[in-house]
């Protein structure tokens, strides 16, 4: 389905971090390698503190590692410069828990603020903007204020948003971590639709639920480093801890 399947998107070449206030200088992240490529749809799961978003923050190049290298597309951690970080996150969709929208904005005029920061053209923003909120499946709620929208829906307007710069790959930071049942299911069907037309899906997630349910490649971090990965198939050693993902390592591989 994609004749480039096999481009990474996302690098991560033998990366560590630690934050400068770290308690005993412990890394939050250590030795982590992996790679994400055009049109590959991951969940990366593992407890608080294992260092999911600190891998997110190291591809919208909030954080830089303290050894290793993290390419982003064409940007390296050891070469980007500061205009060029503003580059990137224009190419990135980011997605948060907590939506951020803009309470005194419609859904419309949040997708477009969007738009509006990068200089696109305004006779091309309401197209665009009325695009993105259809494949949403929110274009009747445009005009509507985010205190009038349900919280999956107020997730839809940050995917909108977050989809209307037609990024490489969208950053789903806990996307339905305060949503119900109903609302989970609904934002991970977007995801799936969003994948299928070839955008390329990082996941961070509590919800193994979620993970165990479909067959997308799940990567896990525990303590700072990878413990599991379905795409590889054997699961790497790290003493004293357990994958909890539920795939047995002699069974471990997949999509």
């Amino acid at each position: 389905m994609f004749p480039e399947l096999n481009v990474p998107v996302i690098r991560f070449d033998k990366v560590t971090h630690t934050y400068p206030r770290a308690a005993g200088g412990a890394p939050a992240l250590r030795d982590v390698s992996f790679r994400v490529n055009k049109g590959e749809f991951v969940f990366l799961t593992g407890p608080s503190g294992a260092g999911k978003s600190t891998i997110l923050k190291l591809i919208y190049m909030d954080e830089r590692p303290t050894a290793g290298e993290v390419r982003i597309s064409g940007y390296s951690s050891t070469e980007i410069k500061r205009r060029e970080v503003a580059q990137l996150r224009r190419r990135l969709g980011i997605v948060f828990q907590d939506f951020r929208l803009l309470e005194d904005r419609t859904a419309e005029q949040n997708v477009a603020f969007a738009l509006e920061v990068t200089g696109a053209p305004r006779s091309k923003i309401p197209d665009k903007v009325a695009r993105v909120l259809t494949q949403v499946g929110l274009a009747s709620k445009a005009t509507a204020f985010p205190k009038e929208l349900s919280g999956g829906e107020q997730q839809r307007v940050a995917f909108a948003r977050a989809l209307v710069n037609d990024p490489f790959v969208l950053i789903a930071d806990e996307p339905t971590g305060n949503l119900d049942e109903r609302a989970t299911r609904g934002i991970f069907q977007l995801l799936r639709e969003i994948n299928s037309s070839g955008t390329a899906v990082l996941m961070a997630t509590h919800n193994l639920e979620l993970v165990r349910s479909s067959d997308f490649r799940c990567i896990e971090l525990n303590h700072g480093a990878i413990v599991f990965d379905s795409a590889e198939a054997v699961v790497p050693a790290i003493p004293g801890v357990t994958p909890a993902s539920g795939v047995p390592a002699a069974t471990a591989g997949g999509k």
